[in-house]
């Protein structure tokens, strides 16, 4: 009786690491969606945020992309691949425009069609208030892609699908 005991508990034991790992661990699906938090939370600037702080989020956002991004946003002269210092300066000259502002992912579908790569279709809404104190809310449909270069998700691909309307 006491020899079955054993097997039993070192099943349950199994089980419970087993679980325990998977729970803790984070797969490949949530590292994808972690560069989507950090985007956003390096894009948020709340009212009066120093300087110090914005340059360091401004360097965040460059670490994210890998050398030479593409985007395709049909409705502004943005289309084109950009160097990691070049969507620096471009994110600084965004920021610059708001006294505070939001972005958010919503609805994130993350796709895996080939090993290293991810497809990642979401919603994203950016909410403010411009320097000049027009209230702006706009959400665009986006289609991302992401490559796995040594341990990090990096954006390679931005493409704005379509605007969605209220």
């Amino acid at each position: 009786m006491v020899k079955r005991k054993y097997p039993f508990f070192l099943l349950i034991l199994l089980f419970a690491g087993t679980l325990t790992a998977f729970l803790l661990l984070p797969t490949e699906e949530k590292r994808v969606k972690r560069r989507f938090a950090l985007l956003s939370k390096n894009l948020t600037k709340s009212v009066g945020e120093d300087a110090f702080m914005m340059l360091r989020k401004v360097k965040g956002i460059g670490g994210l992309f890998g050398e030479g991004c593409y985007f395709i946003v049909p409705d502004y002269p943005l289309s084109g691949t950009y160097t990691r210092e070049e969507i620096s300066r471009l994110a600084l000259q965004a920021r610059a425009h708001f006294s505070d502002v939001t972005l958010k992912f919503y609805d994130m579908k993350v796709y895996f069609p080939e090993k290293n790569s991810a497809r990642v279709n979401l919603t994203a809404r950016l909410t403010g208030n411009s320097v000049g104190g027009e209230r702006v809310d706009e959400t665009r449909e986006l289609l991302c892609l992401l490559k796995k270069q040594e341990k990090d998700w990096l954006f390679q691909s931005i493409e704005v699908i379509e605007v969605l309307r209220k």
